[in-house]
């Protein structure tokens, strides 16, 4: 895994100020990725809206639920020794590779506790996580598809390797920001023009939000500023 550079942390506390579609926007600016790509769909969820955005680097790990089988404990000390190495903060990023995912539970107080001491502030899942009121209180982020009661067959099956959460591709490494609108990607190249990108955007919002608001909005000044 890259060790984090100066830039991307004095990065970190300057994407927790700004909104996750802002910042998505902004992205697009940079022209590092297709515009269809580097996001979560709908179906994963910030559990925790009130706690503000997200920021972190993934640590990522296939699990299997559902099958019974052999647990190997030694494969969860590495994927806590994982987090524990990681840059900081650190987000684990768990995809299920068994046959029923909506069964599949990824986390609950015990392995959010244990993320936080190494320095985790949240966990993405493409299944279902629990514990809400506990995990909650430790204010541990989660970002997954919804909640069950019980982990069925729980065990890690691989750590450090690239995973898929609804599509969404998250490498060991990754820079991932989430809020209550979902969770991206933020790519490494470019990172340092992103403040600049987002205040091309701010404005430019400001201005046409102001006008849609205020006195003089008509549909035709509307379409005068559009295909201006």
């Amino acid at each position: 895994m890259e060790p984090q550079t100066p830039t991307e942390s004095s990065a970190i506390d300057y994407l927790r100020s700004v909104d996750t579609p802002t910042l998505s926007n902004a992205i697009e600016l940079l022209k590092v990725r297709p515009n269809s790509e580097g996001f979560t769909p709908l179906q994963v969820r910030c559990l925790f809206p009130e706690f503000g955005r997200m920021v972190g680097y993934a640590v990522t790990a296939h699990v299997e639920t559902m099958t019974k089988g052999t647990i190997d404990w030694n494969i969860f000390l590495e994927l806590y020794e994982a987090v524990d190495k990681s840059p900081k903060p650190a987000v684990v990023a768990l995809q299920e590779i068994g046959p029923q995912r909506d069964y599949a539970v990824h986390c609950g107080e015990v392995m959010a506790t244990v993320f936080t001491r190494l320095g985790a502030v949240g966990l993405v899942s493409d299944c279902a996580v629990r514990d809400i009121p506990e995990v909650k209180a430790m204010k541990f982020q989660y970002f997954a598809r919804g909640v069950a009661a019980s982990h069925a067959y729980f065990r890690i099956v691989r750590v450090g390797i690239p995973v898929q959460v609804e599509g969404l591709v998250i490498r060991p490494g990754d820079l991932l920001h989430g809020d209550e609108n979902g969770l991206i990607v933020v790519p490494h190249e470019g990172l340092e023009k992103l403040p600049d990108a987002v205040n091309q955007i701010q404005p430019r919002e400001r201005a046409l939000m102001q006008f849609v608001r205020g006195p003089e909005f008509t549909f035709e000044r509307l379409r005068g500023r559009i295909l201006e």
